[in-house]
């Protein structure tokens, strides 16, 4: 049985020369016209199933996973008495570089080594005043010490403010910080301690947790200093 064509033309018939109307007529395909579609139809076909599958291929190759978050943590110290009885620590100064969420793993021939799949879990400043305050409390028991980004918004006997110029590992991997700090009276807003330091540490091992418990612990160290210059310093009270 002869298999209809599904595929038709217009064909222009021929007219009188008179005729001011041209007519068309419709007509099959020619069997070799049909032939060459059906190749032509199943070519584009898979050419277009291929890069559908490829696109989905380098779209999931792609998609990253989800990045590992890390915080600072507490370094405990040795107590003091004697200092005022509630300290503000007044948000960080941050050096811009650090001021992002990848974490810099290296800083070594002006060039700075970040990992986007390694991140802090809050913003570097807040994260480090945070610390810093609890670092202090657990330092100055007799004292009440709250970070400028809490709630607390009491007028307090003394303000820690810290600027921070260096955070990060060098080439060799030791870990730097450099910062200064300056403790004033809550009122007058007159320092009666100002420092700078210098802090290095070597990481136990490579990666970023390494690097945030080593970072921890030189903020322990500076609280260290900070503590014992609120009880030395510490003018008396009025």
């Amino acid at each position: 049985m002869k298999k209809e064509s599904k595929h038709f033309f217009f064909e222009k018939r021929r007219s009188p020369p008179c005729a001011k109307q041209k007519t068309f007529m419709l007509r099959p395909w020619p069997p070799t016209w049909v032939a060459m579609a059906e190749e032509q139809k199943f070519f584009w076909f898979f050419f277009f199933k291929k890069r559908t599958f490829f696109l989905a291929l380098s779209l999931s190759a792609c998609a990253s996973a989800d990045p590992n978050v890390y915080t600072l943590t507490v370094a405990p110290g040795a107590t003091l008495t004697g200092a005022p009885a509630s300290i503000e620590v007044r948000r960080p100064g941050l050096a811009g570089y650090l001021d992002r969420a990848d974490i810099v793993l290296k800083n070594q021939d002006y060039k700075l080594s970040v990992n986007s799949q390694q991140r802090w879990a809050e913003p570097l400043a807040d994260m480090i005043g945070r610390i810093l305050a609890q670092d202090l409390t657990q330092r100055l028991p007799n004292s009440s010490v709250f970070d400028q980004s809490g709630a607390i918004t009491a007028n307090p006997d003394a303000r820690v403010e810290v600027d921070i110029l260096n955070f990060d590992p060098t080439g060799d991997g030791t870990v730097t910080l450099n910062a200064s700090y300056a403790i004033e009276q809550g009122i007058t807003h007159r320092p009666f301690a100002a420092r700078h330091v210098t802090l290095s540490a070597a990481p136990s091992g490579p990666g970023a947790a390494s690097l945030a418990a080593t970072e921890s612990g030189l903020l322990g160290s500076l609280a260290d200093q900070i503590a014992h210059d609120a009880v030395s310093q510490a003018p008396p009270p009025a």
